[in-house]
């Protein structure tokens, strides 16, 4: 199975087992009338439409290029990121409502042992799949797919959060505790979508390889164009999965292009091994224009 058809399988099945959670946290939230088990169930309408989105984001990134996009589809991946994002702060704002009216209206939660086991039965299933996004998400350097599985995980900590906290109104009886954890959740939330959104403007804006990243890629260069004299202006960007990289590369103005040619295609050939996604250009001048003395 290749790794575009595994983002795909996993993106449609977030969408699925996002809509069970949902349906756990509704039947808890039923269960008690507690808003802070709203407020949970309500972030999961935004998991679901969000997963949503990043299905149908990745299926647009992994289009061939075509004579429109010759670049190819990638960057669809950072607009469901960011539209996640947006969702996300839509659904602390109704919960906030939700919280505010229920400070004026204090009432004494029915069956809440079990809307709480309901949920936290819910948070694990969360927490399980949140893991398994983010590690695959990682490894196929898919945005919407780690976007996904991050925002799962602050789900996780928000019901964690919430289960505790009325816990702790069970014990003491302070009704309050209820709508005051609502609007813990709506501040996590917010915090959660405004960081989703930063990262995935930065991806939309050509925002270079991490430094990790660039110091592997000007060691594979360096160590595999031993026959030219030097390389610079090194330029990278990110797009989704792909890595754009591109740099000047020096060699003796009596070398013939056949010969350069080989240097290129040793040097792009490291890159594709070492740096996934890579997608290299590679511009061959002469001696003259050297810019490090071509040390």
């Amino acid at each position: 199975m290749t790794s575009s058809v595994r983002i795909r399988r996993l993106s449609f099945w977030s969408i699925i087992i996002g809509t069970a959670i949902l349906a756990l946290k509704s039947f808890a939230w039923w269960l008690t009338g507690s808003v802070a088990l709203f407020s949970d169930a309500m972030e999961s309408i935004v998991n679901v439409m969000a997963s949503a989105a990043a299905w149908y984001a990745i299926r647009v990134s992994t289009i061939p290029a075509d004579e429109n996009h010759p670049f190819g589809h990638h960057k669809a991946e950072y607009f469901s990121a960011v539209l996640e994002g947006v969702l996300i702060v839509v659904a602390a704002l109704l919960i906030m409502r939700e919280a505010a009216l229920a400070f004026l209206t204090l009432h004494t939660l029915t069956a809440p042992l079990a809307g709480l086991a309901v949920n936290a039965a819910a948070a694990v299933g969360n927490g399980v799949w949140a893991f398994v996004l983010v590690r695959e998400g990682r490894k196929a350097r898919s945005p919407a797919l780690t976007a996904d599985g991050r925002h799962l995980w602050a789900d996780v900590v928000t019901s964690a959060g919430v289960i505790v906290g009325l816990l702790l109104a069970l014990s003491t009886g302070w009704l309050w505790l209820d709508p005051l954890m609502a609007m813990v959740v709506a501040g996590n939330v917010i915090w959660h979508g405004w960081h989703l959104v930063r990262s995935s403007v930065q991806g939309l804006m050509d925002v270079a390889v991490d430094p990790q990243d660039l110091a592997t890629i000007e060691r594979v260069v360096a160590a595999n164009s031993n026959e030219a004299l030097e390389f610079h202006d090194l330029k990278t960007r990110e797009a989704g999965r792909v890595r754009f990289i591109e740099f000047h590369l020096v060699v003796p103005s009596e070398m013939t292009v056949e010969r350069s040619h080989r240097i290129c295609d040793r040097i792009e050939q490291a890159l594709a091994d070492e740096v996934p996604g890579a997608r290299v250009t590679i511009h061959v001048e002469p001696a003259h224009k050297a810019k490090n003395g071509g040390d």
